[in-house]
């Protein structure tokens, strides 16, 4: 602020007497004049010149060493949007300023939140690999110590290593599954198929597992003969295998489990619903992250990896698609996604 005072009193004085000097040449105009010409002179020069440094330069000049202050000591997340005079001739400097520094916040933000996400993911994989891995261990190494002459022990030990290890490869496969989805490795072959054909070949293959619940397993009543859309056959067939096999697993015996479809003027809704155990509101909007599970210990002896509705999230957003939910805690839940509807005869039966 001084250094504004101090230029505008010099260019003031400057102004008035210029001007001052330049009436005293006629000899019309009195010592009177003179003093009342620089006093008006100068006070006009002082206040226009103090209103124009101060207002649109050195405070905008202030707001830019500011912003270098907070950038030097990484303190982006306090920078607050400049609101800057339109006639002010470094505007456009604050503004690109401001812009580049809350680019790098962004980033910066984005970078955290990837490391967290990486150690919370390393940590969720070294735990999931742990379970099956210590537990055909402890089966093998029973044996070794002996177990493996009893033929009953033996039989029952390496039953339980194989489904261990099974469980393993079913992780590993998820994983790898779901790495080549990210990184763009595995590509969606689209075309036109007929997803009731496709809905009806999934059923069937769960149809023994439902009946041993004594789930009534079934496709809604108004499901129509064919419905066409367009997508990738085999990716919406893992899509459907996924969600069928989830509605029975977490549904209790003597229930139902419905598979339709909504047809809408461009698209189709296809959706899997149950009348089981639901998900609480506030684990919805996590239940498409890796390794969630709305109760860990039923979920684990229930089977699955952990990764199944993280893959069908991730082909669906390769389809420009995604995954709705909707569930009532205690009463079921409802899992629909939406494709393309076909506009002709699918090139191709499955």
């Amino acid at each position: 602020m001084n250094s504004s005072r101090v230029i505008a009193l010099l260019l003031a004085v400057c102004i008035a007497a210029v001007t001052t000097a330049f009436l005293s040449l006629f000899d019309e105009v009195t010592s009177t004049a003179l003093i009342v010409t620089f006093l008006i002179s100068f006070s006009a020069s002082y206040l226009l010149g103090f209103m124009i440094l101060e207002f649109l330069i050195f405070r905008e000049i202030n707001k830019i060493y500011q912003l270098f202050e907070k950038l030097r000591k990484k303190e982006l997340k306090v920078l607050d949007d400049q609101k800057s005079n339109p006639l002010n001739p470094l505007k456009r400097i604050n503004d690109e300023i401001f812009s580049y520094a809350a680019l790098k916040q962004k980033e910066i933000d984005e970078l955290k939140k990837m490391e967290a996400f990486r150690r919370e993911f390393i940590a969720d994989v070294s735990h999931e690999l742990k379970t099956p891995i210590f537990a055909a261990q402890g089966f093998v190494h029973t044996l070794l110590d002996g177990a493996v002459k009893d033929k009953s022990v033996r039989t029952k030990f390496l039953k339980r290593a194989a489904k261990s290890l099974d469980g393993l490869d079913m992780l590993v496969q998820d994983l790898l599954t779901l790495s080549q989805i990210e990184t763009g490795e595995i590509k969606m072959h689209l075309e036109y198929f007929d997803i009731k054909n496709l809905a009806e070949d999934v059923v069937d293959q769960f149809e023994n597992k439902a009946e041993r619940k004594n789930i009534t397993l079934s496709f809604a009543e108004d499901t129509p003969e064919q419905v066409i859309v367009h997508g990738d056959w085999q990716r919406i067939n893992q899509v459907l295998n996924n969600l069928i096999s989830n509605a029975i697993k977490y549904s209790p015996e003597d229930s139902q489990v419905e598979v339709g479809f909504r047809i809408l003027k461009n698209d189709v809704v296809t959706y899997v619903k149950d009348n089981g155990e639901g998900i609480p509101s506030d684990d919805v909007k996590r239940i498409f992250e890796r390794f969630y599970r709305v109760d860990k210990s039923r979920s684990r002896e229930k089977g699955g990896t952990g990764l199944g509705l993280a893959i069908v999230k991730h082909i669906l957003e390769e389809h420009k698609s995604k995954i709705e939910v909707k569930s009532t805690y205690g009463k079921g839940s409802e899992f629909s996604f939406k494709l393309a509807k076909g506009q002709s005869e699918p090139l191709f039966q499955k």
